[in-house]
C-alpha cells in the first residue's frame, strides 16, 4: 500500500480543528487511538486517517484492506508530527478525521430513559458521561447550548468510542422540560437536598437532569424538576466532601435506575 506523506499544511489544518470555531466551519472532528477510531468508522464518514510507518506495519494486510474501504484517504506522518497535532499526553500513532454528522431532532419519549446535562463544562466529564451513558443503554443525552462541545478531542477521546451509539442534541433544557411534563414523562433533577434515590419511588423511563460541576442545576431548570433525588453519603451523618464529580454521580443515578428494573 503506497501512503502519501502528510503536508504541512494539512498538519496545521489537524492541529486547527482543537478549536471549537474552526471544527464547526470545517464541521470535522478528530478521534485518536485505534480502539476509539475502531469503534468510529462504522458509523461516521472518515474524510482521512493519519498514520505513523510503524504502527501501519503492525497492522494486517486484512486490517490494512479495511482502513483502506473505510477512509476517504490515508497519509503517513512521523512520530513528532503526529505529537504535534495530539491532544494526548502519549499518541498512539493514529489519528483520524470524522465527518461531523447532521443530527435530526429527538423528542423524548414515555418509558425510555434520557439525560439532560445543564452547563455541564469539563470535557472530560461529559466524555465520560457519554461513555457510561452507552454502557448503561441510554442512546440520546440533551445538553443546554452552553454545555461543552461534544466534538471537543478531549469529550470524543473520553468516550472511548461511545459516540457511535449515543447521540447527545443540543436544546433549550426549559423548552425539552416543560414539553415533558406536559407529555407526562417523570423529570428528575440531582440536588444535595432531595430525596434519598435508594429509598424514593423510580420509574422505568424519564429525563434524568444533571448539573453544572459548581453551581448544580440552574435555577429555571430546577423549577421544571418537580423530583429531586440526592445521593447520600455513607453513612448519612457522616463528614464527607461537599458533593461527587458529577460524571460520577450520573453514574450512581443512571445504575438505581436500571438497578430497579431488576427487582
Amino acid at each position: 500500500m503506497d501512503i502519501p506523506n502528510i503536508t504541512a499544511a494539512e498538519r496545521k489544518f489537524v492541529a486547527s480543528l482543537s478549536g471549537g470555531r474552526e471544527r464547526r466551519e470545517a464541521a470535522i472532528f478528530v478521534a485518536e487511538g485505534e480502539r476509539c477510531i475502531g469503534e468510529l468508522l462504522p458509523r461516521f464518514h472518515c474524510k482521512r486517517l493519519i498514520v505513523t510507518y510503524a504502527w501501519l506495519q503492525a497492522r494486517s494486510d486484512v486490517e490494512r484492506a479495511r482502513l483502506n474501504r473505510g477512509c476517504d484517504a490515508i497519509v503517513q506522518a512521523k512520530p513528532d508530527e503526529i505529537r504535534r497535532m495530539s491532544s494526548l499526553k502519549s499518541p498512539q500513532g493514529v489519528m483520524a478525521l470524522f465527518e461531523i454528522p447532521q443530527t435530526e431532532p429527538v423528542a423524548p419519549v414515555a418509558g425510555e430513559l434520557y439525560l439532560a446535562l445543564d452547563r455541564i463544562q469539563d470535557p472530560g466529564n461529559l466524555g465520560t458521561i457519554i461513555r457510561l451513558s452507552d454502557w448503561f443503554g441510554i442512546r440520546h443525552i440533551f445538553a443546554s447550548p452552553d454545555t461543552a462541545d461534544i466534538w471537543n478531542p478531549k469529550v470524543v477521546q473520553a468516550t472511548m468510542g461511545a459516540l457511535a451509539r449515543v447521540s447527545l442534541h443540543y436544546c433549550d433544557l426549559t423548552k425539552l422540560l416543560r414539553h415533558a411534563g406536559s407529555d407526562r414523562i417523570p423529570v428528575y433533577g440531582t440536588f444535595l437536598d432531595g430525596d434519598d434515590i435508594y429509598r424514593a419511588d423510580l420509574t422505568p423511563g424519564g429525563i434524568l437532569v444533571m448539573g453544572n460541576e459548581g453551581r448544580g442545576v440552574s435555577a429555571e431548570v430546577a423549577a421544571l424538576c418537580p423530583r429531586h433525588l440526592k445521593i447520600p453519603p455513607y453513612p448519612t451523618q457522616a463528614a464527607t466532601v461537599e458533593s461527587l464529580n458529577v460524571s460520577v454521580a450520573t453514574a450512581v443515578t443512571v445504575a438505581e435506575f436500571r438497578r430497579r428494573l431488576h427487582l
